[in-house]
């Protein structure tokens, strides 16, 4: 069974090396008896012994430590989904999460919040701040796009924002609720050390998230009910469920259903106001 996991990890690994082009690491294509980079050029790029690297490609070369896994496959330019199979042919489990903040999202990605016309719907990061939104969600929520990036962050929104607060019909709870799954999104992400000055700063503006934080309460983000407050057309009631995005496990996708046809039209009144 060892042997033939040994062999799976070679054939995979020389695979994703012939499938790169030699031109775009400023290697020549003259003299090559085989697509893609040469085993040397792979070791060199993963500062590993190219006679070591030849072996994992034979299968004889044992299970390589996690550091020098995550070296080869940067070497080799592995997707995040790659490099978590690569770990999973050398250990048997995927890597350990290392948490990258996210950039932004794809203009593919903004278009499915987009088809969402009169659900809200964001796209948040594991720290909880929001990084795309559609209309439905600037009219209903706030408009992130007035805000600075740093302020568009769910925790500060909720307990720093007195407008934000108010329109929460019952803002204990969610509150309570919002504080435990943001604890078990940043853990599962690895993003523990990214929250410590986010929580430092909620802990010495708000007591009550400080209180909140002591507690060491858990919860999952998937489906419940949101009820909001607003002057204009009153309480709203919207039906959410959090999705993951494939590729991206920095990223959550949350889509809010109005619960009734009243609860919609509300909703439209808002954008069109």
């Amino acid at each position: 069974m060892i042997e033939r996991t040994e062999q799976l990890l070679g054939t995979y690994l020389k695979d994703c090396r012939a499938r790169l082009d030699p031109a775009d690491f400023g290697y020549s294509n003259a003299r090559r008896r085989t697509p893609g980079l040469r085993r040397e050029e792979v070791a060199q790029r993963a500062n590993i012994s190219a006679t070591w690297y030849t072996w994992l490609e034979q299968g004889r070369g044992g299970a390589p430590s996690a550091e020098v896994l995550n070296r080869i496959a940067q070497s080799l330019l592995m997707t995040e989904p790659e490099r978590e199979h690569l770990f999973m042919l050398a250990f048997g489990h995927p890597p350990e999460v290392v948490y990258r903040a996210p950039e932004g999202v794809t203009p593919r990605l903004q278009r499915v919040l987009d088809t969402f016309e009169y659900s809200p719907a964001i796209i948040k990061t594991a720290t909880w701040d929001v990084l795309a939104w559609n209309r439905a969600a600037a009219a209903v929520f706030t408009d992130y796009s007035l805000l600075p990036p740093a302020e568009r962050n769910i925790l500060r929104l909720m307990f720093l924002n007195p407008g934000a607060r108010a329109r929460q019909n019952d803002w204990t709870s969610m509150a309570r609720f919002i504080v435990g799954a943001f604890r078990a999104d940043a853990i599962r992400a690895g993003a523990t050390a990214q929250v410590s000055n986010l929580v430092d700063e909620l802990c010495s503006h708000s007591s009550e998230f400080a209180a909140l934080w002591r507690d060491n309460d858990v919860r999952v983000h998937g489906e419940g009910t949101k009820r909001l407050h607003h002057a204009s057309v009153g309480m709203i009631e919207l039906e959410y469920s959090g999705f993951a995005v494939d590729g991206r496990p920095d990223l959550g996708l949350i889509v809010y259903n109005p619960a009734t046809a009243a609860d919609a039209e509300r909703v439209r009144v808002l954008m069109a106001g």
